[in-house]
């Protein structure tokens, strides 16, 4: 039986300050949106800035270092796995949403804070 490998890792910026939840059960989650970076030769042959929005999710033991260590600007890298749901939006149709499991968290810079 061949096995499918569900695995992703991600170098990018975080978008905006991490909201942390306790869940009912005790969980505790963390979730925020991640921006990916590339840059495209256009067909004039300058290079176009493309970024791709991702939504990360973090649980467990990995929230006390997203409390202590993330915010907005904060360059991370992150691996973990693809996640997609479905729901029915407001108009009964069925949308699909992708997000980002993380399993490991690695922090490379925490932004300045300024006044």
């Amino acid at each position: 039986m061949n096995s499918i490998i569900n695995h992703v890792q991600l170098a990018g910026n975080v978008g905006a300050t991490p909201e942390i939840k306790t869940l009912e059960s005790g969980k505790r989650l963390a979730k925020f949106p991640m921006a990916i970076h590339e840059y495209i030769k256009n067909a004039e042959g300058e290079y176009i800035k493309n970024t791709q929005w991702h939504t990360i999710t973090i649980w467990g033991n990995l929230v006390q270092r997203v409390e202590k260590y993330i915010q907005k600007g904060s360059q991370i890298t992150i691996s973990g796995k693809l996640n997609t749901n479905q729901y029915i939006d407001k108009n009964g149709q069925k949308q699909y949403r992708t997000e980002i499991v993380a399993r490991d968290l690695m922090v490379h810079s925490k932004p300045s804070i300024t006044n």
